[in-house]
Protein backbone atom coordinates (compact mmCIF):
# COMPACT_ATOMS: atom_id res chain seq x y z
CA UNK A 1 0.00 0.00 0.00
CA UNK A 2 1.17 3.54 -0.74
CA UNK A 3 1.18 5.43 2.56
CA UNK A 4 1.04 9.20 2.91
CA UNK A 5 3.40 8.77 5.85
CA UNK A 6 5.20 5.59 6.85
CA UNK A 7 5.74 5.09 10.55
CA UNK A 8 9.48 5.56 10.06
CA UNK A 9 9.13 8.79 8.09
CA UNK A 10 6.61 10.24 10.55
CA UNK A 11 8.86 9.37 13.49
CA UNK A 12 11.88 10.90 11.78
CA UNK A 13 10.00 14.09 10.92
CA UNK A 14 8.64 14.59 14.44
CA UNK A 15 11.43 13.11 16.54
CA UNK A 16 8.85 10.78 18.03
CA UNK A 17 8.69 7.05 18.74
CA UNK A 18 6.35 4.75 16.83
CA UNK A 19 4.83 2.00 18.98
CA UNK A 20 2.34 -0.75 18.28
CA UNK A 21 3.87 -2.03 15.05
CA UNK A 22 1.91 0.16 12.60
CA UNK A 23 3.32 0.55 9.10
CA UNK A 24 1.91 3.84 7.91
CA UNK A 25 -1.10 6.13 7.56
CA UNK A 26 -3.04 7.29 4.52
CA UNK A 27 -4.23 10.64 5.90
CA UNK A 28 -4.24 12.92 8.93
CA UNK A 29 -7.13 14.09 11.10
CA UNK A 30 -7.55 16.29 14.18
CA UNK A 31 -11.29 15.60 14.54
CA UNK A 32 -12.85 12.18 15.13
CA UNK A 33 -16.08 13.38 13.50
CA UNK A 34 -14.40 13.60 10.09
CA UNK A 35 -11.78 10.91 10.60
CA UNK A 36 -11.36 8.38 7.79
CA UNK A 37 -10.08 4.85 8.50
CA UNK A 38 -6.33 4.82 8.01
CA UNK A 39 -5.80 8.40 9.22
CA UNK A 40 -3.23 9.50 11.75
CA UNK A 41 -5.26 11.10 14.54
CA UNK A 42 -3.43 14.08 16.06
CA UNK A 43 -4.37 14.66 19.70
CA UNK A 44 -4.05 18.44 19.96
CA UNK A 45 -4.42 20.22 23.28
CA UNK A 46 -6.56 23.36 23.28
CA UNK A 47 -7.80 25.78 25.89
CA UNK A 48 -11.07 23.92 26.40
CA UNK A 49 -10.43 20.47 24.99
CA UNK A 50 -7.65 17.88 24.98
CA UNK A 51 -7.57 15.60 21.94
CA UNK A 52 -6.08 12.82 24.04
CA UNK A 53 -9.59 12.24 25.42
CA UNK A 54 -10.67 11.16 21.92
CA UNK A 55 -7.80 8.83 21.04
CA UNK A 56 -9.63 5.64 22.04
CA UNK A 57 -12.61 6.70 19.92
CA UNK A 58 -10.34 7.52 16.98
CA UNK A 59 -8.69 4.10 17.11
CA UNK A 60 -12.08 2.42 17.40
CA UNK A 61 -13.14 4.25 14.23
CA UNK A 62 -10.18 2.83 12.35
CA UNK A 63 -7.41 5.39 12.77
CA UNK A 64 -4.14 3.95 11.51
CA UNK A 65 -2.30 5.48 14.48
CA UNK A 66 -2.55 8.34 16.95
CA UNK A 67 -0.06 11.14 17.53
CA UNK A 68 0.12 11.65 21.30
CA UNK A 69 2.29 13.13 24.02
CA UNK A 70 1.07 10.59 26.58
CA UNK A 71 -0.77 7.29 26.57
CA UNK A 72 -4.44 8.15 27.20
CA UNK A 73 -6.69 6.18 29.50
CA UNK A 74 -8.43 3.26 27.84
CA UNK A 75 -5.79 2.80 25.14
CA UNK A 76 -4.17 -0.62 24.93
CA UNK A 77 -0.43 -1.10 25.47
CA UNK A 78 -0.03 -2.35 21.90
CA UNK A 79 -2.08 0.47 20.32
CA UNK A 80 -0.56 2.11 17.23
CA UNK A 81 0.88 5.37 18.55
CA UNK A 82 3.44 8.00 17.61
CA UNK A 83 4.64 9.38 20.93
CA UNK A 84 6.12 12.90 20.95
CA UNK A 85 6.86 15.61 23.50
CA UNK A 86 4.33 18.09 22.08
CA UNK A 87 1.63 17.19 19.55
CA UNK A 88 1.28 20.73 18.14
CA UNK A 89 5.02 21.00 17.58
CA UNK A 90 4.95 17.55 15.98
CA UNK A 91 2.16 18.59 13.60
CA UNK A 92 4.22 21.62 12.62
CA UNK A 93 7.22 19.35 12.03
CA UNK A 94 5.10 17.08 9.81
CA UNK A 95 4.00 20.17 7.89
CA UNK A 96 7.56 21.31 7.29
CA UNK A 97 8.59 17.80 6.27
CA UNK A 98 5.59 17.51 3.96
CA UNK A 99 6.53 20.76 2.26
CA UNK A 100 10.17 19.74 2.08
CA UNK A 101 9.56 16.49 0.22
CA UNK A 102 6.95 17.89 -2.19
CA UNK A 103 7.64 18.73 -5.82
CA UNK A 104 4.55 20.95 -6.08
CA UNK A 105 4.61 24.61 -7.01
CA UNK A 106 3.09 26.29 -3.98
CA UNK A 107 0.79 29.32 -4.00
CA UNK A 108 0.13 31.11 -0.71
CA UNK A 109 -3.02 33.22 -0.46
CA UNK A 110 -3.86 35.84 2.15
CA UNK A 111 -5.89 39.05 2.29
CA UNK A 112 -8.59 40.75 4.33
CA UNK A 113 -11.35 39.20 2.22
CA UNK A 114 -11.51 36.67 -0.61
CA UNK A 115 -8.89 34.18 0.60
CA UNK A 116 -11.01 31.05 0.49
CA UNK A 117 -12.76 31.99 -2.75
CA UNK A 118 -9.42 32.66 -4.45
CA UNK A 119 -8.04 29.38 -3.14
CA UNK A 120 -11.02 27.54 -4.59
CA UNK A 121 -10.71 29.37 -7.93
CA UNK A 122 -7.10 28.20 -8.09
CA UNK A 123 -8.12 24.64 -7.26
CA UNK A 124 -10.66 24.72 -10.10
CA UNK A 125 -8.40 26.22 -12.73
CA UNK A 126 -5.28 24.20 -11.89
CA UNK A 127 -7.10 20.87 -11.62
CA UNK A 128 -7.36 20.74 -15.41
CA UNK A 129 -3.59 21.09 -15.73
CA UNK A 130 -2.22 18.80 -13.04
CA UNK A 131 -2.88 17.38 -9.60
CA UNK A 132 -3.79 20.04 -7.04
CA UNK A 133 -3.66 19.94 -3.26
CA UNK A 134 -5.65 22.42 -1.16
CA UNK A 135 -7.51 22.17 2.12
CA UNK A 136 -11.16 21.17 1.86
CA UNK A 137 -12.12 23.99 4.24
CA UNK A 138 -10.73 27.32 5.38
CA UNK A 139 -7.77 25.78 7.23
CA UNK A 140 -5.68 28.95 7.37
CA UNK A 141 -4.50 29.27 10.98
CA UNK A 142 -1.68 27.97 13.22
CA UNK A 143 -2.93 24.37 13.00
CA UNK A 144 -4.68 24.52 9.63
CA UNK A 145 -1.58 25.41 7.61
CA UNK A 146 0.68 22.67 9.03
CA UNK A 147 -2.18 20.17 8.69
CA UNK A 148 -2.63 21.14 5.02
CA UNK A 149 1.12 20.81 4.39
CA UNK A 150 1.34 17.49 6.23
CA UNK A 151 -1.41 16.19 3.93
CA UNK A 152 0.40 17.39 0.78
CA UNK A 153 1.04 14.37 -1.50
CA UNK A 154 4.69 14.26 -2.55
CA UNK A 155 3.68 13.88 -6.21
CA UNK A 156 1.21 16.78 -6.42
CA UNK A 157 1.90 19.33 -9.17
CA UNK A 158 0.38 22.32 -7.39
CA UNK A 159 -0.55 23.27 -3.84
CA UNK A 160 -2.66 26.22 -2.71
CA UNK A 161 -2.22 27.25 0.92
CA UNK A 162 -4.58 29.76 2.52
CA UNK A 163 -2.97 31.79 5.29
CA UNK A 164 -4.98 33.99 7.66
CA UNK A 165 -4.41 35.99 10.82
CA UNK A 166 -6.07 37.88 13.64
CA UNK A 167 -2.92 39.49 15.06
CA UNK A 168 0.45 40.71 13.86
CA UNK A 169 3.16 38.08 13.74
CA UNK A 170 0.87 35.15 12.89
CA UNK A 171 1.41 34.94 9.12
CA UNK A 172 5.23 35.03 9.01
CA UNK A 173 5.87 31.63 10.68
CA UNK A 174 3.16 30.01 8.57
CA UNK A 175 4.66 31.47 5.39
CA UNK A 176 8.12 30.21 6.36
CA UNK A 177 6.56 26.79 6.82
CA UNK A 178 4.72 26.85 3.48
CA UNK A 179 7.58 28.48 1.52
CA UNK A 180 5.31 29.61 -1.34
CA UNK A 181 6.63 30.12 -4.86
CA UNK A 182 3.83 32.68 -5.37
CA UNK A 183 2.28 34.90 -2.69
CA UNK A 184 -1.15 36.48 -3.32
CA UNK A 185 -2.61 39.31 -1.25
CA UNK A 186 -6.21 39.75 -2.40
CA UNK A 187 -6.77 43.10 -0.66
CA UNK A 188 -6.25 44.99 2.58
CA UNK A 189 -9.35 46.29 4.37
CA UNK A 190 -10.42 47.49 7.80
CA UNK A 191 -10.80 43.97 9.24
CA UNK A 192 -9.66 42.87 12.73
CA UNK A 193 -9.31 46.54 13.74
CA UNK A 194 -9.93 45.42 17.29
CA UNK A 195 -6.40 43.98 17.22
CA UNK A 196 -4.67 46.74 15.23
CA UNK A 197 -4.28 50.51 15.57
CA UNK A 198 -4.60 51.23 11.84
CA UNK A 199 -5.27 49.68 8.44
CA UNK A 200 -1.58 50.25 7.67
CA UNK A 201 -0.73 47.81 10.45
CA UNK A 202 -3.10 45.31 8.87
CA UNK A 203 -1.25 45.75 5.56
CA UNK A 204 2.05 45.08 7.31
CA UNK A 205 0.61 41.93 8.88
CA UNK A 206 -0.60 40.69 5.48
CA UNK A 207 2.84 41.47 4.01
CA UNK A 208 4.30 38.88 6.40
CA UNK A 209 3.43 36.33 3.70
CA UNK A 210 6.62 37.45 1.95
CA UNK A 211 8.68 36.14 4.88
CA UNK A 212 8.67 32.65 3.39
CA UNK A 213 8.45 33.52 -0.31
CA UNK A 214 10.94 31.48 -2.31
CA UNK A 215 13.92 33.34 -3.83
CA UNK A 216 12.86 34.57 -7.26
CA UNK A 217 9.21 34.15 -6.27
CA UNK A 218 6.23 36.18 -7.43
CA UNK A 219 4.06 38.59 -5.42
CA UNK A 220 0.54 39.05 -6.82
CA UNK A 221 -0.85 42.35 -5.55
CA UNK A 222 -4.03 44.40 -5.93
CA UNK A 223 -3.12 47.51 -7.95
CA UNK A 224 -6.37 49.20 -6.89
CA UNK A 225 -5.73 48.93 -3.16
CA UNK A 226 -4.45 52.11 -1.48
CA UNK A 227 -1.78 50.04 0.27
CA UNK A 228 -0.30 48.63 -2.94
CA UNK A 229 2.98 50.59 -2.69
CA UNK A 230 3.46 49.56 0.94
CA UNK A 231 2.94 45.89 0.05
CA UNK A 232 5.18 46.08 -3.03
CA UNK A 233 8.00 47.53 -0.96
CA UNK A 234 7.58 44.77 1.61
CA UNK A 235 7.86 42.16 -1.17
CA UNK A 236 11.50 43.09 -1.63
CA UNK A 237 13.14 41.43 -4.64
CA UNK A 238 10.07 39.42 -5.63
CA UNK A 239 8.59 39.83 -9.09
CA UNK A 240 5.51 42.03 -8.70
CA UNK A 241 2.44 41.15 -10.77
CA UNK A 242 -0.51 43.54 -10.47
CA UNK A 243 -4.20 42.85 -10.93
CA UNK A 244 -7.22 45.14 -10.86
CA UNK A 245 -8.80 47.97 -12.80
CA UNK A 246 -5.77 50.26 -12.72
CA UNK A 247 -4.24 50.99 -16.11
CA UNK A 248 -0.85 49.68 -15.03
CA UNK A 249 -2.20 46.28 -13.94
CA UNK A 250 -0.81 43.38 -15.96
CA UNK A 251 -4.04 41.45 -15.25
CA UNK A 252 -6.50 44.25 -15.87
CA UNK A 253 -10.28 44.28 -15.55
CA UNK A 254 -11.97 46.33 -18.29
CA UNK A 255 -15.63 45.45 -17.77
CA UNK A 256 -17.57 42.97 -15.68
CA UNK A 257 -21.24 42.36 -15.07
CA UNK A 258 -23.69 39.88 -13.64
CA UNK A 259 -25.69 37.78 -16.08
CA UNK A 260 -28.19 35.59 -14.30
CA UNK A 261 -26.20 33.45 -11.87
CA UNK A 262 -22.84 34.08 -13.52
CA UNK A 263 -20.39 36.96 -13.84
CA UNK A 264 -18.90 37.81 -17.21
CA UNK A 265 -15.50 39.51 -17.28
CA UNK A 266 -13.67 41.31 -20.05
CA UNK A 267 -10.07 42.30 -19.48
CA UNK A 268 -6.48 42.22 -20.65
CA UNK A 269 -3.45 40.19 -19.69
CA UNK A 270 -0.63 42.39 -20.83
CA UNK A 271 -1.62 43.36 -24.35
CA UNK A 272 -3.82 40.31 -24.90
CA UNK A 273 -7.63 40.56 -24.52
CA UNK A 274 -9.45 38.00 -22.41
CA UNK A 275 -13.15 37.30 -21.80
CA UNK A 276 -14.37 34.65 -19.39
CA UNK A 277 -17.26 33.60 -17.17
CA UNK A 278 -17.25 33.02 -13.42
CA UNK A 279 -19.67 30.41 -12.17
CA UNK A 280 -21.23 32.74 -9.57
CA UNK A 281 -22.72 36.25 -9.51
CA UNK A 282 -20.73 39.01 -7.85
CA UNK A 283 -18.61 41.91 -9.03
CA UNK A 284 -16.49 41.58 -5.89
CA UNK A 285 -15.33 38.19 -7.22
CA UNK A 286 -13.74 39.65 -10.34
CA UNK A 287 -10.54 40.89 -8.68
CA UNK A 288 -10.07 37.52 -7.00
CA UNK A 289 -10.40 35.80 -10.38
CA UNK A 290 -7.75 38.04 -11.91
CA UNK A 291 -5.46 37.41 -8.94
CA UNK A 292 -5.96 33.67 -9.35
CA UNK A 293 -5.18 33.86 -13.07
CA UNK A 294 -1.99 35.79 -12.30
CA UNK A 295 -0.93 33.19 -9.74
CA UNK A 296 -1.77 30.34 -12.12
CA UNK A 297 0.43 31.82 -14.83
CA UNK A 298 3.24 32.30 -12.31
CA UNK A 299 3.30 28.55 -11.59
CA UNK A 300 3.30 27.66 -15.29
CA UNK A 301 -0.38 27.07 -16.04
CA UNK A 302 -1.99 27.90 -19.38
CA UNK A 303 -3.99 31.04 -18.60
CA UNK A 304 -6.49 30.61 -21.46
CA UNK A 305 -7.45 27.14 -20.27
CA UNK A 306 -7.53 28.31 -16.66
CA UNK A 307 -9.90 31.16 -17.54
CA UNK A 308 -12.28 28.81 -19.32
CA UNK A 309 -12.32 26.49 -16.31
CA UNK A 310 -13.49 29.33 -14.04
CA UNK A 311 -16.97 28.80 -15.48
CA UNK A 312 -17.04 25.58 -13.47
CA UNK A 313 -16.10 27.29 -10.21
CA UNK A 314 -18.76 27.73 -7.55
CA UNK A 315 -18.67 29.72 -4.33
CA UNK A 316 -17.75 27.85 -1.13
CA UNK A 317 -20.44 27.08 1.44
CA UNK A 318 -21.49 30.13 3.41
CA UNK A 319 -19.81 32.49 0.96
CA UNK A 320 -22.56 33.15 -1.56
CA UNK A 321 -23.97 29.71 -2.32
CA UNK A 322 -27.55 29.91 -3.61
CA UNK A 323 -30.57 27.82 -2.74
CA UNK A 324 -34.10 27.71 -4.13
CA UNK A 325 -36.78 26.82 -1.58
CA UNK A 326 -40.05 25.53 -3.04
CA UNK A 327 -43.10 26.29 -0.91
CA UNK A 328 -46.10 24.02 -0.62
CA UNK A 329 -46.70 20.71 -2.42
CA UNK A 330 -44.52 20.54 -5.53
CA UNK A 331 -43.74 24.23 -5.13
CA UNK A 332 -47.27 25.29 -5.98
CA UNK A 333 -47.10 28.10 -3.42
CA UNK A 334 -44.06 29.68 -5.05
CA UNK A 335 -40.36 29.88 -4.24
CA UNK A 336 -37.85 31.72 -2.09
CA UNK A 337 -34.27 32.24 -3.19
CA UNK A 338 -31.53 32.18 -0.56
CA UNK A 339 -28.03 33.67 -0.83
CA UNK A 340 -25.97 32.07 1.94
CA UNK A 341 -23.21 34.49 3.01
CA UNK A 342 -23.28 33.35 6.62
CA UNK A 343 -19.65 32.28 7.05
CA UNK A 344 -18.10 35.63 7.96
CA UNK A 345 -18.51 39.39 7.63
CA UNK A 346 -16.71 42.71 7.63
CA UNK A 347 -17.74 46.08 6.13
CA UNK A 348 -16.24 45.32 2.71
CA UNK A 349 -17.76 41.86 2.40
CA UNK A 350 -21.17 43.00 3.66
CA UNK A 351 -21.28 45.71 0.98
CA UNK A 352 -20.27 43.15 -1.64
CA UNK A 353 -23.02 40.77 -0.50
CA UNK A 354 -25.59 43.58 -0.56
CA UNK A 355 -24.53 44.37 -4.13
CA UNK A 356 -25.18 40.74 -5.11
CA UNK A 357 -28.60 40.91 -3.43
CA UNK A 358 -29.40 44.11 -5.31
CA UNK A 359 -28.62 42.41 -8.64
CA UNK A 360 -30.88 39.42 -7.93
CA UNK A 361 -34.19 39.04 -9.79
CA UNK A 362 -37.29 38.75 -7.64
CA UNK A 363 -40.42 36.86 -8.63
CA UNK A 364 -43.95 36.37 -7.34
CA UNK A 365 -45.49 33.04 -6.43
CA UNK A 366 -46.08 32.03 -10.04
CA UNK A 367 -42.76 33.07 -11.51
CA UNK A 368 -43.33 36.58 -12.93
CA UNK A 369 -40.53 39.12 -12.51
CA UNK A 370 -40.93 42.09 -10.22
CA UNK A 371 -43.18 41.38 -7.21
CA UNK A 372 -40.96 39.76 -4.64
CA UNK A 373 -38.66 41.57 -2.21
CA UNK A 374 -34.93 41.64 -1.59
CA UNK A 375 -34.41 40.93 2.11
CA UNK A 376 -31.10 41.24 3.96
CA UNK A 377 -30.58 39.39 7.26
CA UNK A 378 -27.44 40.79 8.91
CA UNK A 379 -25.62 39.72 12.07
CA UNK A 380 -22.90 41.56 13.99
CA UNK A 381 -19.54 42.23 12.36
CA UNK A 382 -16.91 41.43 15.01
CA UNK A 383 -13.35 42.55 15.81
CA UNK A 384 -13.84 46.09 14.51
CA UNK A 385 -12.39 47.92 17.48
CA UNK A 386 -13.62 50.92 19.48
CA UNK A 387 -15.59 52.40 16.55
CA UNK A 388 -17.56 49.20 15.94
CA UNK A 389 -21.01 50.76 16.52
CA UNK A 390 -20.26 53.68 14.19
CA UNK A 391 -18.97 51.27 11.54
CA UNK A 392 -22.21 49.30 11.74
CA UNK A 393 -24.32 52.45 11.57
CA UNK A 394 -22.35 53.68 8.54
CA UNK A 395 -23.67 50.79 6.47
CA UNK A 396 -27.01 52.63 6.35
CA UNK A 397 -25.40 55.19 4.05
CA UNK A 398 -23.68 52.67 1.77
CA UNK A 399 -24.83 52.75 -1.84
CA UNK A 400 -25.10 48.95 -1.89
CA UNK A 401 -27.77 48.81 0.81
CA UNK A 402 -30.21 50.76 -1.36
CA UNK A 403 -30.95 47.55 -3.28
CA UNK A 404 -32.45 45.87 -0.22
CA UNK A 405 -36.17 46.38 0.35
CA UNK A 406 -35.89 45.47 4.02
CA UNK A 407 -32.88 44.95 6.30
CA UNK A 408 -33.35 42.69 9.31
CA UNK A 409 -30.61 42.82 11.94
CA UNK A 410 -29.46 40.65 14.83
CA UNK A 411 -27.08 41.36 17.68
CA UNK A 412 -26.14 44.31 19.89
CA UNK A 413 -23.84 45.91 17.30
CA UNK A 414 -26.33 45.63 14.47
CA UNK A 415 -28.80 47.61 16.57
CA UNK A 416 -26.77 50.68 15.51
CA UNK A 417 -27.50 49.91 11.86
CA UNK A 418 -31.15 49.23 12.64
CA UNK A 419 -31.53 52.66 14.21
CA UNK A 420 -29.65 54.37 11.36
CA UNK A 421 -31.76 52.87 8.58
CA UNK A 422 -34.61 54.89 7.07
CA UNK A 423 -38.01 53.62 8.29
CA UNK A 424 -38.94 52.37 4.82
CA UNK A 425 -35.97 49.98 4.80
CA UNK A 426 -35.90 49.10 8.49
CA UNK A 427 -36.87 45.53 9.21
CA UNK A 428 -37.05 44.06 12.68
CA UNK A 429 -34.09 43.98 15.08
CA UNK A 430 -33.46 40.79 17.09
CA UNK A 431 -31.18 40.37 20.10
CA UNK A 432 -29.42 37.40 18.51
CA UNK A 433 -29.47 35.04 15.53
CA UNK A 434 -31.60 32.46 17.37
CA UNK A 435 -34.39 34.97 17.79
CA UNK A 436 -34.07 35.98 14.15
CA UNK A 437 -34.21 32.34 13.02
CA UNK A 438 -37.38 31.85 15.03
CA UNK A 439 -39.09 34.73 13.23
CA UNK A 440 -37.91 34.01 9.68
CA UNK A 441 -40.95 32.05 8.56
CA UNK A 442 -43.24 34.93 9.53
CA UNK A 443 -41.12 37.37 7.52
CA UNK A 444 -40.31 35.73 4.19
CA UNK A 445 -42.81 35.02 1.43
CA UNK A 446 -42.94 33.57 -2.06
CA UNK A 447 -40.89 35.51 -4.57
CA UNK A 448 -38.45 36.93 -2.00
CA UNK A 449 -34.68 36.77 -2.33
CA UNK A 450 -33.04 36.48 1.10
CA UNK A 451 -29.36 37.18 1.83
CA UNK A 452 -27.85 36.12 5.17
CA UNK A 453 -24.55 37.63 6.34
CA UNK A 454 -22.68 37.90 9.63
CA UNK A 455 -19.38 37.23 11.36
CA UNK A 456 -18.70 33.62 12.29
CA UNK A 457 -19.13 34.46 15.96
CA UNK A 458 -22.58 35.87 15.22
CA UNK A 459 -23.77 32.35 14.35
CA UNK A 460 -25.98 33.18 11.40
CA UNK A 461 -26.12 29.58 10.14
CA UNK A 462 -29.38 28.92 12.06
CA UNK A 463 -31.03 31.72 10.06
CA UNK A 464 -29.92 29.99 6.84
CA UNK A 465 -31.32 26.71 8.15
CA UNK A 466 -34.61 28.33 9.09
CA UNK A 467 -35.08 29.76 5.60
CA UNK A 468 -34.27 26.39 4.04
CA UNK A 469 -36.76 24.73 6.38
CA UNK A 470 -39.58 26.88 4.99
CA UNK A 471 -39.93 24.43 2.10
CA UNK A 472 -37.92 22.07 -0.06
CA UNK A 473 -34.43 23.46 -0.59
CA UNK A 474 -32.23 22.61 -3.57
CA UNK A 475 -28.90 24.19 -4.56
CA UNK A 476 -29.00 26.53 -7.55
CA UNK A 477 -26.56 25.93 -10.40
CA UNK A 478 -25.29 28.46 -12.91
CA UNK A 479 -27.43 28.95 -15.98
CA UNK A 480 -25.78 28.92 -19.41
CA UNK A 481 -24.51 32.31 -20.54
CA UNK A 482 -22.52 33.43 -23.56
CA UNK A 483 -19.07 34.91 -23.00
CA UNK A 484 -18.32 36.59 -26.32
CA UNK A 485 -16.83 40.07 -25.96
CA UNK A 486 -19.58 42.69 -25.91
CA UNK A 487 -19.73 46.20 -27.25
CA UNK A 488 -19.34 48.65 -24.38
CA UNK A 489 -20.40 47.27 -21.01
CA UNK A 490 -20.57 43.55 -20.50
CA UNK A 491 -23.82 44.23 -18.67
CA UNK A 492 -25.48 46.89 -16.59
CA UNK A 493 -23.04 46.10 -13.81
CA UNK A 494 -19.98 47.75 -15.33
CA UNK A 495 -16.86 47.67 -13.14
CA UNK A 496 -14.32 50.04 -14.61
Amino acid sequence: MSWLWTAGDAAAATGGTATGGWEGVSGISIDTRSLVPGDLFVALKGENRDGHAFVADALAKGAGAALVSERPDGVAEDAPLLVVDDTMAALEALGRAGRGRARAKVIGVTGSVGKTGTKEMLRTMLSGQGSVHAAAKSFNNHWGVPLTLALLPPGADFAVIEIGMNHAGEIAPLSRMARPDVAVITTVEAVHLGNFDSVEEIADAKAEIFAGLAPGGTAVLNADNPHFARLAEAAGDAEIVRFGRAEEAEFRVLDAGIRGLATVVRGRIGAEPICFKLGAPGLHLVGNAMAALAAARAVGADVAIAALDLAGWSVPAGRGARWRISLGPAGLDGEIELIDESYNANPASVKAALAVLAAADVVDGVGRIGKGRRLAFLGDMLELGPDEEAIHAALAGAEEISGADLVFTAGPLMKALHEALPPTRRGQWFPDSAAMAGAVRRVVDAGDVCMVKGSLGSRMAPVVDAIKAAGTAVPVTVEPVTTEPATGDVSAGKVG
